[in-house]
């Protein structure tokens, strides 16, 4: 027989030092000739995002070493940072944004665009190499350094210099030029959209005149793509689904593959692709239904669309590769690898395989999807859904009687959306004993665009109905323990975790905040470019200029103005380099929970941006974490991981 442990406290190899050890987030995936590329995110390296080669022969190389860092500040989330055509890296080094160049058997990286007059003042992303140089989104930050005077433009980088290909419009992206080296398509929007949001799809002809070929108030369009016969391909949302669209040169646009869900996603960074163009004419593509993906392939001129048999859940940054696809995929046993998957059947090969964690796999939990229901609120739809792991640990049982505890997880965006993709960071809680519920809030995407629209004007009202109808759906059913429920989220989701705490207070027990919003005020006033308008449709427009009592629904809905309600004990983690949410959010919700004398911790990582990359910090913000409910619960922690304690303040 098991022993038993009480849920929270169970042993577990699942530690914060496995979760980091070897650990890499895969990136954009590259086919060039016979090499297949990658980027991989390495905590252990600092965050350090590397490009890596992959030859036929299955010779793996870093191409980038010690200390060159591939990654963008464009939008501060980045994407797009890299790319290769015959052998050749483009890529944006992170230090100093600026453009940079290896070539075949070049020992280092030469530099392609001048330093800047104001350090990291002009930024590269979306990168795409032509005939003679690079397409790319330049993003110029002046010394100034406010949101308004950042200016973002297409151009192309030549050896003679840089030329401005597109200029106006307050976002841009996707720069691609097809296939007869003149006719440029983007995309663009305009404050307050974001490109979920409303997005126009612009092509410029040789002879210079522009039209707007798709897209524009209330559709989105995303990824567009040339084929090599001329024909533009590209997702519009225009019937609620992000579906595959297609104009052949001198034919109307037709929607070509509608499969009821959303094929595509949310642009929150560049670079995304979630279908490949194959060289016969067909086309693989990627969708999601109840939770989890599946890959698909649309025959030649029309044809049927086919579903192939991969054992995996999630597939990402599709790339074509001969008559198969390759890809980013992973699943509930699986963290991500690098795939090729021949379209034909055949055998499937794994071209980056995931760590060996040396655990059985009775170890992970594995999701369910759940529907619950919800409250309406004028949204028209009053059910919302989540991902939901059972606690899951073969050596060890909880005494009779003994719920688990439960953690709501909340992702961010609050454009996003939950993955079945195992990820160490949820079962480190699951083989403790913890439900983990990770909650897609109406809001969130894959379920159409009515159901992420239903955010809008909504937030602080319907993402809190969800997580607390979530909550209580659990706890009615008796899976978790009512008394012992916590609440928890990064960004936008931090946001949720504090207005679901001082908002709807009484249901949650504990929280954790991590880089979340605590002023919509002061989130409108200074957070950067790419998101200061976000809140016009989100909460309501923003006026400056006109003080608290001007803008009352960002007052009503800032959890910092209903400290008065918060008393549930709030862990808080935050990087001091954030320039999305920055740490006076942080500093000021603490400030008034000292002031209340409520439980709470406080971690700030020096050198950290909004998200964390470095080892010891996602080790620290984990352990800290569970070190937090361990004391507000009252468990124990595992003696042979040696947590320290954080410090919990109480007066």
């Amino acid at each position: 027989m098991s022993p038993t442990h009480p849920s929270g406290s169970w042993p577990t190899p699942i530690t914060s030092e496995l979760v980091v050890r070897a650990a890499a987030r895969i990136g954009e995936v590259v086919v060039d000739g016979a090499d297949v590329w990658w980027a991989e995110s390495r905590p252990d390296e600092g965050g350090r995002s590397v490009v890596v080669r992959r030859s036929p022969d299955g010779t793996v190389t870093d191409v980038l070493p010690a200390p060159w860092n591939a990654r963008t500040r464009v939008h501060e989330y980045g994407g797009g940072a890299w790319t290769v055509a015959e052998g050749t890296l483009w890529f944006t080094e992170f230090s100093d944004q600026r453009l940079y160049r290896v070539d075949p058997g070049g020992d280092s990286p030469v530099a392609v665009t001048p330093e800047p007059a104001v350090p990291s003042g002009l930024r590269y992303a979306d990168l795409s190499v032509t005939a003679d140089g690079v397409l790319a989104v330049r993003e110029t930050h002046p010394a100034s350094g406010g949101a308004a005077d950042v200016v973002n433009e297409i151009v192309r980088i030549t050896a003679e210099g840089t030329e401005v290909l597109v200029s106006g419009p307050d976002f841009v992206s996707d720069p691609r030029l097809a296939a007869d080296g003149v006719t440029l398509s983007w995309l663009q929007w305009d404050h307050p959209a974001m490109p979920w949001d409303a997005a126009q799809l612009v092509v410029r002809a040789a002879d210079g005149t522009e039209h707007v070929l798709a897209g524009g108030p209330g559709e989105s369009v995303v990824q567009p793509t040339w084929g090599a016969d001329l024909a533009l391909w590209w997702f519009d949302d225009r019937t609620n689904f992000w579906s595959l669209y297609r104009k052949r040169p001198h034919e109307a646009a037709e929607p070509v593959v509608d499969v009821g869900a959303d094929i595509a996603g949310p642009q929150w960074v560049f670079g995304q692709s979630r279908f490949a163009l194959l060289a016969d004419g067909r086309v693989a593509f990627a969708y999601g239904r109840d939770g989890a993906d599946r890959l698909a392939v649309l025959d030649a001129d029309g044809g049927g669309v086919r579903e192939l048999e991969v054992p995996y859940a999630s597939f990402r940054n599709l790339a074509a590769a001969g008559d198969s696809v390759v890809c980013v995929a992973g699943g509930p046993d699986s963290e991500p690898v690098v795939l090729r998957v021949p379209v034909d059947g055949g055998e499937v090969a794994v071209l980056r395989p995931a760590r060996d964690l040396g655990l059985d796999p009775a170890w992970f939990s594995r999701p369910e999807h759940v529907t619950f229901p919800t409250e309406d609120a004028g949204t028209g739809i009053d059910v919302a859904h989540a991902l939901v792991y059972p606690p899951a640990n073969p050596d060890v049982t909880a005494p009779d009687g003994d719920l688990p505890p439960l953690l709501v997880v909340v992702h961010g965006g609050p454009t996003s959306a939950a993955s079945p993709v195992l990820n160490l960071a949820v079962q480190y809680w699951t083989s403790r004993g913890f439900c983990v519920a990770d909650v897609d809030y109406r809001g969130s995407t894959g379920y159409g665009r009515r159901y992420r629209d239903a955010l809008q004007g909504r937030w602080g009202v319907v993402d809190l109905d969800d997580v607390v109808a979530c909550a209580r759906h659990l706890a009615d059913a008796g899976r978790v323990d009512p008394a012992r429920m916590a609440i928890r989220g990064g960004s936008a989701g931090g946001y949720t975790t504090l207005a679901a705490l001082s908002l709807r207070p009484g249901v949650f027990t504990a929280g954790a905040s991590h880089y979340g919003v605590a002023d919509l005020g002061a989130l409108a006033a200074e957070t950067h470019k790419f998101e200061s308008r976000y809140l016009d449709g989100l909460i309501a427009p923003y006026d400056p200029d006109a003080g608290p009592s001007g803008n009352p629904v960002h007052a009503e809905r800032s959890p910092i103005n209903h400290v008065d309600a918060l008393d549930t004990p709030l862990a808080v983690f935050r990087g001091d380099e954030d320039a999305i949410v920055p740490p006076d959010q942080a500093e000021a919700i603490v400030a008034a929970l000292r002031q209340k004398g409520v439980p709470h911790a406080y971690l700030l990582f020096p050198g950290e941006q909004h998200g964390f990359r470095k080892a010891d910090n996602i080790r620290a913000a984990l352990d800290g974490e569970l070190s937090f409910y361990a004391q507000v619960w009252g468990f124990d922690l595992p003696s042979a991981e040696q947590i320290r304690p954080i410090e919990v303040v109480r007066s």
